[in-house]
């Protein structure tokens, strides 16, 4: 199946030549940007600040490339680089429609010197400067690069996020409704009912008093919210039906192929449209050079210790995606239940015939894993699982 993919690259396809290469970093900030670079013909290394955004930085370029061009260099080539972070990636989209080649780097993979050092937007430039040059004249290794996706791809990722964002304020309601009826010795209530609400009028703390007014005030407010968190959970959800109904109406563009990817998915037993969504929308739209690469984005691969004859593994690396780790874990132990007959499983349940429960969860990992790579080798490739189940089967 064809996939429209985000451009990701490890190392630069274009060999760097200083004297026709402008090279320009930018800190991010609320109010400022930094704006540091290497520019052609110049023996200084300017720096500027800009508050005009965009904009700003689009004429600071402009005048940098001017005085290239007064120092008698021909400018062939504009490279602007900056860490990922909150502003996200439209400011790389906007330069690419620009002509202007855009590298947004990983913050974690810049090497920081060890102890105490001063720290300011200018010293952030220098570090960034350093690391995109050596990236560009072939050093893999001074950093990593994101891969920059598209205004759709990142849309796309969208409701299953809020969906999660929901959830994890639904249960922080429900501990604060707890706690509350805790406080006046009130346990074992549910308050993710509708029946609670409706007994606050006669429910009475353990001393045998009606419930206060200011509690009884925060509660009816705690209950609003949760109403209306719920009702969004369940907008989310019907609208995310609707769009896997229509699947396969239209695969020319990046959402009718994922939600075609989500529609294949669940003719499988086991797997809900939640996993499905999250697992299109944040894995399998992108594209990986091999499943080795695919375990490290989602973070289920092995720490390695090693130093002489020293062998040992850290446990699992919890570096890649963790709301995709996650979701695999909860579907690899759905997956012993609904589909048992799976060579994946029947290979789990080899290994844990005599583990304890620490030996479990292990291979419970490498389950997941495994089924990860057997997952998108069924959405990429057609390749079906040996032994796997199909729900309309």
């Amino acid at each position: 199946m064809a996939r429209i993919t985000s451009s990701y690259k490890t190392k630069s396809s274009v060999a760097l030549d200083h004297d026709t290469t402008i090279i320009a970093v930018v800190e991010l900030s609320l109010k400022t940007w930094v704006i540091a670079g290497h520019v052609p013909g110049l023996d200084r290394r300017p720096v500027k600040k800009t508050a005009g955004r965009a904009e700003g930085l689009k004429r600071v370029l402009a005048t940098w490339r001017a005085e290239a061009e007064r120092s008698g260099r021909r400018v062939e080539r504009v490279v602007v680089a900056f860490e990922a972070g909150r502003d996200g990636f439209w400011l790389a989209r906007l330069l690419c429609r620009e002509g202007i080649e855009v590298y947004v780097i990983h913050p974690a993979s810049i090497p920081v010197p060890r102890g105490r050092r001063a720290k300011t937007d200018r010293l952030d430039t220098d570090m960034l400067l350093r690391a995109i040059s050596a990236w560009l004249r072939g050093e893999p290794d001074a950093c990593r690069m994101a891969a920059i996706p598209s205004a759709e791809e990142e849309d796309l990722r969208r409701p299953s996020r809020e969906r999660t964002n929901l959830k994890t304020e639904r249960t922080r309601l429900i501990n604060r409704i707890r706690s509350l009826f805790a406080l006046h010795g009130l346990v074992g209530i549910n308050p993710n009912t509708p029946a609670t609400r409706s007994k606050l009028d006669t429910l009475c703390t353990a001393e045998g008093d009606v419930l206060p007014p200011n509690l009884r005030g925060e509660l009816d407010r705690l209950f609003d919210r949760l109403d209306l968190v719920k009702r969004q959970i369940k907008a989310i959800e019907s609208a995310r039906d609707e769009r896997i109904a229509a699947a396969g109406k239209d695969e020319t563009t990046l959402t009718g192929q994922a939600l075609a990817m989500i529609a294949h998915l669940l003719t499988l037993t086991g797997m809900g449209a939640t996993t499905a969504s999250v697992l299109v929308s944040e894995v399998f739209v992108r594209k990986f050079r091999d499943r080795r690469a695919l375990a490290r984005f989602v973070g289920l691969t092995g720490t390695p210790d090693e130093s002489g004859s020293r062998r040992r593994d850290r446990g699992m690396m919890k570096g890649g995606s963790a709301r995709v780790r996650h979701v695999m874990i909860q579907l690899a132990w759905r997956m012993l239940r609904h589909q048992p007959d799976c060579a994946l499983v029947r290979w789990y349940r080899e290994r844990v015939e005599k583990a304890n429960g620490a030996g479990k969860k292990t291979f419970i990992v490498a389950l997941a894993r495994k089924l990860l790579i057997a997952l998108w080798r069924f959405v990429s490739e057609g390749v079906v699982p040996e032994g796997m189940r199909f729900a309309n089967a």
